[in-house]
């Protein structure tokens, strides 16, 4: 290899990482700066599909990512905070906020990028407020990432001599076809349709190919970029998959359409670029632009359908995790706070039924090792923290009313009962931690110790599912049984502890996979503990 074609490979492929890594250098510190707010942003503002879209290019914009943007869709849907419909119009603004880095390259302020550079990081080495240095890393990011394309424009120009490379463009030039299938494959490599756009910028702009010949390779790095929601969405729920085949299916039928109606778009860029004055990389950036904005003009109407289609495509019933309170109506909380202690009753054994469950799938990841059990605990987990916070905020609105004694000491119950639930998700979410420890460190339990560990969480469950139900029907019989089977629980860990220290003494465990044990036992423990406080609350009451 000639040392011109190593000049040029070094200044591409190093080009291209430095854009990369400024790119989401860049993203991080818009998401830092705006407070990290993004996943209750998508939350609350994506009421309908126009709202999406307008939700969807706004943290877009901020991250710098559409891909990022859909991954958090993806995992919102399947957590159960968004729809499927929510989530298809968010995904068509995510397509439109990615065209923003597009028309920050077309504009000629390359020749600023090193002045950009110094000035970030002035900020980021002078100043210590949080708030100066997310700017500097927004403003060290957007000089890099100009740096990056430099480097890249650079080591592409010497290809206007070469006439293998000329005859491969002029081939794809004329395979419209061929064009998509190198966008989508060099995106899904990349991982960025952002530098995907920078790089066939730069060729475009270094006369290395027609507009007719980029443009399908334009349409190619929408679809590549689908790759990232597809990987998110495996394992997921069945919602969080048909979210994922819909980004696919969005972006296949807006490169249909478009190469359909390839000669004529290409006529209205160049006429574009004719009455605008456009350089050849805003050219592309409009083209980006113009292409995301029409395609989601088209099939915004058709949302009921592409959920319909989805739905046929990938069948399954979906009981997705709930974070949204189903009742807590606020206009009880003055009308009747009787009906507002029910309501947030209702959502109390909710709360209590995801314990249950969380404490369920991490019995199942102690005995599997599926990762999957593991993901379905956190969202238990996070379930149980958002409802706790939204109950919590309800009942201490309902407290400033006047109430009966039964209603002010159902209150009191309710809000205890809160703060133990949430404590039981706190628990099994340290065991997770502990069982991935002992994943990563290689720690083996023996079968003794698997078999106490089994006989302990299957009295636990018991007694959490006796607590919760003793919160439902208020049975004082029931209750004296959570404090028997909590005892049972204190005696195992004394038992089991003993055992423990045997087996360790005995060279049948090791110190480690020790530590691990007792620190499952000890949390059983505590999940038992907080069990039968609630049991405890309602032998208080009777």
């Amino acid at each position: 290899m000639s040392l011109n074609w190593q000049d040029m490979l070094f200044q591409f492929f190093g080009g291209l990482g430095l854009f990369l890594f400024s790119i989401k250098y860049m993203g991080d510190g818009l998401q830092k700066l705006t407070g990290d707010r993004l996943r209750d942003i998508l939350d609350r503002y994506t009421t309908n599909p126009m709202m999406g879209v307008l939700v969807g290019i706004l943290v877009t914009v901020l991250i710098q990512s559409s891909s990022g943007t859909t991954v958090i869709t993806v995992g919102l849907v399947s957590a159960g905070f968004m729809t499927l419909r929510q989530a298809i119009g968010v995904i068509m603004g995510a397509n439109i906020g990615t065209t923003f880095t597009a028309f920050i390259i077309g504009f000629d302020i390359g020749q600023f990028a090193y002045p950009v550079l110094a000035i970030g990081a002035f900020l980021l080495f002078f100043f210590k407020k949080n708030s100066i240095q997310n700017i500097g890393q927004i403003v060290f990011g957007l000089g890099g990432l100009f740096v990056g394309l430099e480097l890249m424009s650079k080591g592409m120009k010497p290809l206007q001599e070469l006439p293998s490379f000329i005859d491969m463009a002029l081939r794809i030039s004329e395979h419209s076809l061929l064009g998509v299938i190198l966008g989508a494959l060099v995106t899904l490599i990349i991982q960025s349709s952002s530098a995907t756009v920078g790089i066939l910028q730069g060729l475009y702009g270094e006369g290395l190919m027609p507009l007719h010949g980029a443009l399908p390779i334009l349409f190619g790095d929408n679809i590549g970029t689908t790759i990232t929601a597809v990987l998110a969405s495996i394992g997921a729920s069945v919602a969080a998959r048909r979210a994922a085949a819909m980004h696919v299916l969005f972006n296949v039928v807006g490169t249909i359409i478009f190469l359909l109606i390839l000669p004529q778009f290409t006529l209205y860029i160049e006429w574009l670029a004719g009455v605008a004055g456009l350089e050849p990389k805003m050219q592309i950036a409009f083209a980006h632009g113009s292409f995301n904005v029409v395609n989601t003009m088209i099939q915004l109407p058709l949302i009921g359908l592409w959920a319909y289609v989805v739905t046929k495509l990938i069948p399954g019933e979906d009981s997705p995790i709930e974070y949204k309170p189903r009742s807590l109506d606020p206009h009880f909380i003055e009308a009747s706070p009787a009906i507002a202690i029910g309501q947030a009753k209702e959502e109390v054994l909710r709360m209590g039924e995801y314990s249950i469950r969380g404490l369920e799938e991490t019995f199942e990841y102690l005995k599997t090792n599926d990762k999957k059990n593991a993901t379905k605990v956190l969202h238990y987990e996070e379930a149980i923290n958002s409802l706790d916070q939204k109950i919590t905020d309800y009942l201490v609105k309902v407290s400033v009313q006047p109430l009966s004694d039964t209603d002010s000491t159902r209150h009191h119950i309710l809000l205890e009962n809160v703060r133990d639930i949430e404590r039981i998700g706190d628990h099994f979410e340290n065991i997770v931690e502990l069982i991935d420890y002992k994943a990563v460190n290689g720690v083996q339990l023996s079968e003794p110790a698997i078999n106490d560990l089994s006989e302990m969480f299957t009295l636990t469950i018991e007694t959490v599912q006796k607590a919760i139900l003793t919160l439902d029907t208020t049975d004082h019989g029931m209750a004296i049984e959570v404090t028997k089977k909590e005892e049972l629980i204190d005696q195992m860990e004394r038992t089991f502890r003993k055992k423990h220290i045997h087996r360790l003494n005995l060279g049948q465990c090791s110190a480690h996979s020790g530590i691990v044990f007792t620190d499952i036992v000890s949390n059983l423990e505590r999940i038992g503990d907080h069990a039968v406080n609630i049991a405890e609350a309602i032998l208080q009451k009777h």
